[in-house]
């Protein structure tokens, strides 16, 4: 380094979001991350990694950078048709002591997302800290699809919502995703925007790359079971804080239910792990505050 010049301080988290054919979702996902937008955290506080996983038409990194001080762009070739290297990738590249993840950059964060992931790892450490995932939209995305549902009637609900000026307010225009149908008080079958100690995530081998069906298969919900299990962390879940789905044409979240490829992902998992897949839960720590658009996500679970 050369004389004069200082290192910049090491980043409290490190967010790697990664995008493929995203165009008009990372526009938005990325925004969201930034201090226009997330409350109670400043630009020293984190990095966020943009990753593009083998797009056809590659995101503009030089748009990305300029949006905030310690936004990175990387473009990641894949032989495979899975976000798995580039989210390998980001956690290798990351600076900060803890990592959250978000495995779907179609996913727009809730305004507090990052305040209460930094104060749950800190409160709780070493954590696992877990958010909802919702759908936008009037019921989940390959349900809602067959009623017309699509990028335009999207935009059009999103503009409407002034979500840019108040962003909780996506809890009035959206629905719980599957993974996330018991609402905060229920288990999750996954998080797809989840934050744990990188040590920690590096020792774990990151994301399973055995996992290479389309679109990573079950990858994101064996890490899940991985952390929420693992005897050193206390799972956390944020109350009032989520992440909404946008419309991209995703090979699961937005195909017709009998077009999913679930059998094919169940039978990795199972060829890999030895074991059909499962939702694995402990009883976690809760922590947030709860808008009033979220409040009706409240409902104890179905035989809870």
């Amino acid at each position: 380094m050369p004389w004069g010049l200082k290192r910049a301080p090491r980043p409290k988290l490190s967010v790697v979001v990664v995008f493929h054919n995203m165009r008009r979702e990372a526009r938005r996902t990325l925004w969201a991350f930034s201090t226009a937008f997330q409350q109670g955290v400043s630009a020293q506080d984190y990095e966020v990694l943009a990753m593009d996983s083998n797009s056809r038409e590659p995101l503009d990194g030089a748009a990305i950078e300029a949006l905030q001080p310690g936004f990175r762009y990387q473009f990641v070739p894949s032989a495979d048709p899975t976000p798995v290297a580039a989210m390998n990738a980001g956690i290798a590249a990351a600076r900060g002591e803890h990592v959250a993840c978000v495995i779907d950059g179609a996913r727009i964060p809730s305004p507090g997302m990052l305040h209460y992931l930094l104060k749950a790892l800190s409160a709780f450490a070493p954590a696992y800290v877990m958010t909802l995932g919702m759908h936008l939209g009037p019921k989940r995305q390959n349900l809602s699809m067959l009623e017309g549902y699509c990028q335009e009637v999207e935009d059009g609900l999103l503009k409407r919502s002034g979500w840019r000026e108040d962003g909780y307010k996506l809890f009035a225009i959206s629905s719980l995703a599957g993974s996330s149908r018991d609402g905060f008080l229920g288990s999750l079958a996954e998080s797809n925007c989840f934050a744990a100690p990188r040590g920690l995530l590096d020792a774990l081998g990151g994301f399973d790359p055995g996992f290479r069906t389309i679109g990573g298969g079950f990858v994101n919900l064996d890490i899940h079971n991985r952390l929420v299990m693992h005897p050193e962390l206390t799972p956390v879940m944020l109350l009032g804080e989520a992440t909404f789905h946008q419309f991209h044409g995703g090979v699961s979240t937005n195909v017709p239910a009998e077009e999913r490829p679930m059998q094919d992902f169940r039978d990795e998992y199972r060829e890999l792990r030895g074991e059909e897949h499962r939702v694995m839960w402990r009883d976690p720590v809760y922590l947030g505050r709860l808008p009033a658009a979220a409040r009706r996500l409240m409902a104890l679970p179905a035989g809870g």
